[in-house]
C-alpha cells in the first residue's frame, strides 16, 4: 500500500469512528509502528486530524472551549435546564456536573432553597452558593485548562463520599453505538461515577450532541432514570434509547 492510500485509511477510520490507535492501525495496516506514528504526525501537521499519546483523533472528536459551546444552543439548553429545575423539590441533595448545559440547570435553580449542591464546577457553585439557605461542597482536583470545572482521581475520590437525591449529567456525545461518550477519560469515568452516586441519575442532552462520536466510553448509562432533551432523538438512537428504562422528558423552547 503506497503512503497517501495508507493515510486516507486512517482518515477514514477515523472519520467514521472519531478516534483510532495506533495498535489498531499497525494490525490493520501491516507497517511499523514507527511508520504509523510518522504518518498521524504528518496528518496532524496538515491539520486533518488531532494527534495524542497512542493514537489520533478526528478534529470532531476535540470538545470546543467552553465560552464556544456556550454560545451553541442556548435557547435549547436554557429549556433543558428549566425542565431538569422541575425535577427538583426545596431541600433536596443534588450532584451537578461541569458543562454549558448543567450551568443552566443551575440558573434555574437559583430560586430553590435549602439545596445541598455537590460539584466539579466553579461556575455552577458560584451560581447557587451564599443563597436562599443552600449549602454548596465543591468537589475538590486539577482545575482543567479554561473550563473552570475539575476532574481526576482526587475529584472522583470525594465524589464517593457522598450519595444524593439527585445528579444532573451533562453529555460529550450520543450516538446509537457505543451510546455515551466522552473526550478524555477523567471526564467520562466522573460522569459514570456521578449516575450511580444518587437516588436518580438525570442525563441532559441537547440535540447538537445526538449522533456524535467521542474517544471514551461512559459508562452506567442504563442506571439513568431520566433523559431531558429539546428534541426527541430520531432513528437508530432514538430505539436505542427507547430500550432504556430512562424516562424521556423533551423541553418546550
Amino acid at each position: 500500500m503506497l503512503a497517501e492510500q495508507r493515510r486516507n485509511v486512517i482518515l477514514e477510520i477515523v472519520a467514521e469512528r472519531g478516534s483510532v490507535s495506533v495498535n489498531e492501525l499497525f494490525r490493520r495496516l501491516a507497517v511499523s509502528h514507527e511508520t504509523i506514528r510518522r504518518d498521524i504526525t504528518r496528518l496532524a501537521r496538515e491539520n486533518r486530524l488531532r494527534k495524542t499519546h497512542g493514537g489520533a483523533l478526528s478534529l470532531d472528536s476535540v470538545e470546543p472551549a467552553f465560552t464556544e459551546r456556550m454560545g451553541v444552543n442556548i435557547e435549547g439548553k436554557r429549556a433543558i435546564g428549566r425542565l431538569a429545575a422541575g425535577l427538583v423539590p426545596d431541600g433536596a441533595s443534588v450532584i451537578i456536573d461541569s458543562g454549558t448545559s448543567t450551568l443552566c440547570l443551575a440558573e434555574a435553580l437559583k430560586s430553590h432553597r435549602r439545596l445541598t449542591v455537590y460539584t466539579n464546577d466553579i461556575h455552577v457553585a458560584g451560581r447557587l452558593a451564599g443563597r436562599n439557605d443552600n449549602r454548596v461542597l465543591l468537589l475538590g482536583g486539577e482545575i482543567q485548562g479554561t473550563e473552570g470545572a475539575t476532574m481526576g482521581r482526587d475529584t472522583t475520590a470525594m465524589l464517593d463520599n457522598y450519595f444524593t437525591d439527585f445528579s444532573f449529567i451533562g453529555v460529550g456525545a450520543l450516538t446509537a453505538r457505543p451510546s455515551l461518550m466522552d473526550y478524555s477519560r477523567e471526564a467520562a469515568e466522573l460522569r459514570a461515577r456521578m449516575i450511580i452516586s444518587a437516588r436518580q441519575g438525570v442525563l441532559l442532552a441537547e440535540h447538537t450532541k445526538f449522533n456524535r462520536t467521542a474517544p471514551v466510553r461512559v459508562a452506567n448509562l442504563e442506571k439513568v432514570s431520566h433523559l431531558v432533551v429539546d428534541r426527541k432523538p430520531k432513528g437508530a438512537l432514538a430505539k436505542v434509547l427507547r430500550a432504556l428504562a430512562a424516562e424521556l422528558l423533551v423541553a418546550d423552547d
